[in-house]
């Protein structure tokens, strides 16, 4: 068992999926906003991240935009071939970088508390696929539940 997990938590049969929502938990636990994701090529973890504005005064470290940052600089194949996970929705800052390093594959760990950019990423070629994972939408209820301004100032409202 992962001590740095709840006593209570499921751990999600995708291991990629499961090391986004790690990250998420990493960054609440920092008390910033639970949304990590990672970047996957060739089976490995490229990148990982998660949001950190809060903890950093960043204006863009979303969770894929920390990933990104975290990846570095790689060819241009490996981004096109990799897969990137994140817990939430992608928003519009988080889809452009996706568009922009033509990431070919998006799993999304849930939809239902923010819908992102996901039928831009579709129109562009982007095989994108949602999971509605419990633990993702249950952390990010909780969240927003808790924290309504700051989850406000993340999503621009």
């Amino acid at each position: 068992m992962n001590p740095s997990l709840p006593k209570d938590a499921v751990v999600h049969p995708d291991p990629f999926m499961q090391a986004a929502i790690d990250e998420a938990r990493k960054g609440l636990a920092e008390g910033g906003i639970p949304i990590g994701s990672v970047i996957v090529h060739d089976g490995k973890i490229i990148g990982r991240g998660h949001n950190r504005r809060v903890q950093d005064g960043s204006a863009i470290h979303h969770g894929e935009m920390n990933a990104f940052e975290n990846a570095g600089r790689q060819p241009a194949r490996v981004y096109r071939e990799a897969t990137l996970y994140t817990t939430l929705s992608p928003c519009s800052m988080c889809s452009g970088a996706i568009l922009l390093y033509r990431i070919g594959r998006v799993i999304v760990g849930e939809n239902k508390t923010f819908l992102g950019e996901e039928q831009l990423l579709r129109d562009r070629g982007v095989k994108l696929d949602v999971l509605q994972d419990p633990a993702c939408i249950q952390m990010m209820e909780t969240f927003i539940e808790q924290h309504p301004q700051l989850w406000n100032e993340d999503i621009g409202v």
